[in-house]
């Protein structure tokens, strides 16, 4: 492929588009998720190596038909407009089925002059990806609207010239995809090879100890709450509430959060502190019950309606609870009782945490338990952060060769033609 230094005019997508617009969360919000009906795409669903249906919902026929302005069709490009996903973009292709969208995700449905598959690899590209953070930064911190989303330009070369591109685009992103899906197949397996660690150790601790009812240290459960909140993380020393992706696989990250809109008062009775044990109440059957020990800057950071706080009596420590809730035993317990009408969002009652059987070690033997977890998985931890390492920088080199063959910067004339309609 030869490097040139053409350039090529620009549009504004509205000029493109016979439709630009995005769905809503039907009424009764994931409760309504079924196992199976329409599908109904999240921002979660939307990736730039295209759909990702692994933890997809569904919606019944009649909200379908009542949501009808906004069914989903191939051809459609998708476009996060909310959040820290903003600006993920992918295109609809033929052979998955009837499909809707949530409030998160626009559709724009291209017209007979531009190609969706183009389309979604120019939304793709840097000069796009820019223009959507130079709209987020200049004030819209809400995310985009369709107007924005109108008027954003990519290069627009002729329909031949377009299909050129994507059949070029199609080759070498496959590549790139292709090795990052390996990539985070091995990750997958460093997971799986931490958790046998931490399975192993405790259930050697319960051979040793025998087990006893979490509820015999629990003093206390808090549910917080979750006002209206800003879609975007707080700043400086604002208040915060906790988001449900704030705890992952046993780790705590502070920075997600939603920013307290000003004049809105915080309930002080459940900001975070240092070392409380915290819980999801209401994921997927995957996630729920998912637990972390709050650590770094949590001062003014919220507890929101689907976390609980876990509050333990002294001799018991909460690093230790965490370690042996994230095990194999009590992983099987959660997915045993967790509750919910769907399949896609269930929830885990106070009175199911007070019931998980934890080893009965002393404080010296819980000490030891997070000890030897840590050292044991500490090789899988630096293997795991050199693997997503390579995956960034997979991703960065994705994008770097969509944007030089969206802008010209690659010589795409000899590309296999895509046959005219």
């Amino acid at each position: 492929m030869t490097i040139t230094d053409s350039t090529r005019s620009t549009r504004r997508v509205k000029l493109l588009a016979t439709k630009i617009g995005s769905g809503k969360t039907p009424a009764g919000g994931a409760e309504t998720y079924l196992d199976s009906g329409v599908i109904f795409l999240r921002s979660q669903n939307i990736h730039f190596d295209g759909l990702r249906l692994d933890d997809v919902a569904y919606i019944d026929a009649d909200v379908h038909r009542e949501m009808r302005g906004t069914r989903v069709v191939p051809g459609d490009v998708l476009l996060n407009i909310t959040g820290a996903s903003l600006g993920r973009v992918t295109h609809f292709p033929d052979g998955v089925g009837e499909a809707n969208v949530n409030q998160h995700v626009c559709i724009i449905r291209p017209n007979d002059a531009l190609d969706s598959q183009y389309l979604s690899y120019a939304l793709s590209a840097r000069t796009s990806q820019g223009q959507i953070l130079s709209m987020q930064v200049g004030g819209n911190r809400d995310g985009l609207n369709f107007e924005q989303v109108g008027n954003l330009e990519i290069p627009f070369p002729g329909i031949e010239m377009q299909r050129r591109i994507v059949n070029l685009l199609d080759s070498e992103t496959a590549r790139i995809d292709r090795l990052a899906r390996l990539q985070r197949e091995a990750l997958e397996l460093l997971i799986e090879r931490e958790q046998a660690i931490r399975d192993g150790l405790v259930d050697r601790l319960v051979e040793k100890c025998g087990e006893i009812p979490l509820r015999r240290f629990v003093t206390r459960i808090d549910q917080g709450v979750s006002p209206q909140c800003e879609s975007f993380p707080r700043e400086g020393v604002e208040w915060g509430v906790l988001k449900l992706s704030s705890i992952k696989r046993g780790q705590f990250n502070a920075d997600e959060n939603k920013q307290l809109p000003s004049g809105v008062n915080p309930h002080a009775e459940y900001e975070i502190k240092p070392g409380d044990l915290l819980v999801t109440r209401a994921n997927t059957p995957q996630l729920v019950g998912d637990v972390a020990v709050a650590r770094g800057r949590v001062q003014r950071l919220l507890l929101p309606d689907l976390i609980y706080r876990i509050t333990l009596e002294s001799g018991v420590d909460s690093e230790y609870v965490a370690q042996v809730a994230l095990s194999g035993r009590i992983r099987t317990l959660i997915e045993s009782t967790a509750r919910g009408s769907s399949q896609s969002m269930v929830k885990l009652r106070g009175e199911d945490i007070r019931e998980w059987l934890i080893p009965a070690a002393n404080s010296s033997q819980q000490e030891a338990l997070v000890r030897d977890i840590e050292r044991g998985s500490a090789a899988t931890k630096a293997a795991a952060n050199t693997i997503r390492r390579q995956l960034d920088l997979l991703a960065e080199r994705r994008q770097a060769v969509i944007t030089a063959a969206v802008t010209g910067q690659l010589d795409v004339a000899t590309a296999h033609r895509s046959p005219m309609p």
